[in-house]
């Protein structure tokens, strides 16, 4: 246990770089005691203690800003970052080196019993305020941008942004920035949002001007024949007349 409380503890001074000191890590980051105290909660979910499991998870919640269900499977190394108003479903797979902002939400799209809330595979990144809604996979090293919101499977090493979410860019589900060391030892996006990432409603437009500039130019070229037509037709009746 105390081996993963301080994996816990190093995690977070490897993803945010202003964590300054192990008791402020300690003391002053939600997110982290969110993770304790659901650790708490969920072994006494699986101890058939749900009562008790539920209350240890209000707790958390009351002091934390952060609901995670006590029924929630979650891998090693995860961290919420800021985490206030984050809330995770039961039936919520997380895996490792997964990495939360403040705002998301897990969630399911069906009060039927089973499987109603997403998994997130290895090396996922959410953005602030982004929900992902559905039980399907977040394939591993996928981008969720903040504000998406996402219904569908998203595949390993994808960026997903807007509402409903698209996919924007792709990889070949290995991120390229993973795994660097020192602080920098675990790439991500921040906010799951890269400077350069394109924007599909953008992109969508741009299509639609380059189509409508075609057919302009096509148009032009049309009136231009039919003119040099009409000419020749003209000058064909002047000499017979």
């Amino acid at each position: 246990m105390i081996a993963r409380m301080r994996e816990d503890i190093q995690t977070i001074f490897e993803r945010d770089p202003a964590a300054r000191s192990v008791w402020e890590v300690i003391f002053s980051y939600p997110g982290l005691h969110a993770l304790w105290w659901h650790r708490v909660a969920h072994w006494c979910w699986t101890h058939r203690l749900r009562w008790v499991a539920r209350f240890v998870s209000h707790l958390s919640r009351w002091v934390t800003g952060i609901e995670i269900h006590p029924g929630v499977a979650i891998g090693r190394r995860f961290f919420i970052d800021h985490g206030f108003g984050v809330v995770i479903g039961e039936t919520t797979e997380i895996g490792d080196d997964v990495t939360l902002y403040q705002g998301v939400t897990l969630g399911g799209t069906s009060w039927n019993p089973g499987k109603r809330h997403p998994t997130l595979a290895n090396d996922v990144v959410v953005g602030a305020g982004a929900k992902v809604l559905g039980p399907f996979t977040v394939g591993a090293g996928a981008r969720i941008g903040s504000n998406a919101v996402v219904v569908k499977e998203v595949p390993p090493g994808c960026t997903a942004v807007g509402v409903p979410a698209k996919l924007v860019k792709c990889k070949d589900g290995t991120p390229e920035d993973r795994r660097r060391e020192t602080a920098d030892r675990i790439g991500f996006s921040t906010y799951g949002v890269a400077q350069d990432m394109p924007d599909p409603v953008a992109s969508g437009i741009d299509a639609m001007l380059d189509h409508i500039d075609s057919l302009e130019r096509r148009q032009d070229e049309l009136e231009a024949l039919t003119k040099r037509l009409s000419e020749q037709l003209g000058e064909q009746q002047t000499d017979k007349a």
